[in-house]
């Protein structure tokens, strides 16, 4: 199965999963609880309102050579959109990509995927926590805080 096969899916509209697809086209659904929605959209606000050109984005789907993987939220410059925009799963990673950690995550899982952004262009990787703490790494590693958005806060209220 492709990314756009799972996108006009009916069976797969509406469910209460995120949905990606590893390297066989075989889908991985993880249910996700209040508390991850309510961190994605403040990480969404704060992005959105801390970088004023570009565009913040959730649930943003990125093709990887690991099939497509999904960003719970992100950041995208004004001219890296232009070359997503219309795309049904994004051929380049926005700049930010942004990980809300959840029950179901391992440390595996997670640095994976950081490869995976890093590797289809992402600048910079952002993870929360459960308790709202962030943490930043770019390609060379981690950060002491975001080298793309300073004003972005260390600890996510909700």
């Amino acid at each position: 199965m492709n990314w756009q096969e799972v996108c006009e899916h009916s069976d797969l509209q509406n469910l209460p999963f995120k949905i990606e697809l590893n390297e066989r086209g075989q889908i991985i659904m993880s249910p996700a609880k209040t508390y991850h929605s309510l961190y994605q959209g403040e990480i969404s606000y704060l992005l959105r309102s801390l970088m004023k050109e570009g565009r913040a984005l959730a649930e943003c789907a990125i093709a990887t050579r690991k099939g497509t993987k999904v960003a719970d939220a992100a950041w995208v410059s004004p001219k890296r959109l232009e070359i997503i925009r219309y795309e049904t799963e994004c051929s380049v990673a926005p700049d930010i990509c942004v990980e809300m950690l959840s029950d179901s995550n391992t440390d595996e899982e997670i640095e994976e995927k950081k490869q995976l952004y890093f590797e289809n262009g992402a600048r910079e990787v952002q993870i929360c926590t459960k308790d709202g703490e962030m943490s930043f790494h770019d390609v060379k590693g981690d950060l002491e805080g975001s080298a793309l958005v300073p004003e972005f806060p260390k600890k996510v209220e909700i």
